[in-house]
């Protein structure tokens, strides 16, 4: 019986052993596979690239870079604007990919980002919109999702803008205010998300303060404001406050631009 037991549990021993040498092995596979991905990423042979993370994911699902970097190589292969359904699909797999991700580890920032970038492109703001928001949560101290929010917000309440000047109000030039019954509509529909933009992009500038790309959104977001006011001289102050965000923009710009970039000396 003690006989039969000893041999029993040297068959356990050994099967383990095997086990744990195969798991090695395939750890040791799947970084190879990782590397050599990375390398044709590098490269910009996009599939293949794909095609070495889905092996090292398989060799190793614990290995979260492959995973990251699977989603990333989906991700590029995404062309904003192509309406094709292999296109489509290519932006499915980088979010489910980029969610595998978050399955083990629900705060990672790029895939937040990566997941919140295909939607916009695929213009589907209100869900880039909510990614974009779970991401200022991870980073409450990232000044780009508060950007990103109010680039998404500026997008809707302008595309509903020129929809109603172009469309319906033949061509109405952008400096002229909105006829009141049209006003109307676009400020009970469109306030809200204008007051949400501005707020997030002010944000953006406090814990940025030379961010100018916020400004210059800043800037064409107080416009939008200015065609929800009833008020005329309201609406000025609008349009006073756009141009104070358009000019510092322009002057945080030209500062940058002036700036001697490292080693390069600068002329007496």
């Amino acid at each position: 019986m003690n006989l039969r037991k000893g041999k029993l549990a040297a068959i356990i021993l050994l099967i383990l052993g095997l086990l744990l040498t195969t798991g090695a092995c395939n750890r040791l596979r799947a970084r190879d596979r990782l590397n050599k991905g990375v390398r044709a990423y590098r490269d910009q042979r996009y599939q293949a690239a794909v095609d070495y993370f889905k092996e090292a994911v398989n060799l190793d699902p614990g290995l979260m870079n492959a995973r990251l970097y699977l989603a990333t190589a989906y991700a590029t292969q995404y062309v904003p604007g192509v309406e094709s359904d292999e296109n489509k699909q290519v932006g499915e797999q980088a979010i489910k990919a980029f969610q595998d991700v978050l399955a083990a580890e629900p705060n990672n920032s790029s895939s937040i980002a990566g997941i919140a970038s295909i939607y916009f492109n695929m213009a589907n703001f209100e869900e880039a919109k909510k990614w974009y928001r779970k991401r200022t949560e991870v980073e409450p101290n990232n000044p780009e999702p508060y950007y990103s929010i109010g680039v998404v917000d500026w997008t809707l309440a302008y595309k509903a803008n020129q929809e109603l000047r172009i469309n319906k109000l033949n061509n109405l030039a952008a400096k002229e205010p909105l006829p009141a019954k049209d006003r109307d509509g676009f400020a009970q529909q469109y306030q809200p998300i204008i007051d949400d933009g501005l707020e997030a992009l002010q944000k953006a500038v406090q814990l940025n303060p030379d961010y100018d790309d916020a400004m210059a959104y800043l800037n064409l977001l107080y416009r939008q404001k200015a065609d929800c006011e009833t008020d005329a001289d309201v609406r000025q102050n609008d349009l006073n406050e756009a141009d104070k965000w358009f000019q510092k923009a322009k002057d945080i710009k030209f500062k940058k631009e002036q700036q001697t970039t490292p080693g390069q000396v600068t002329p007496q």
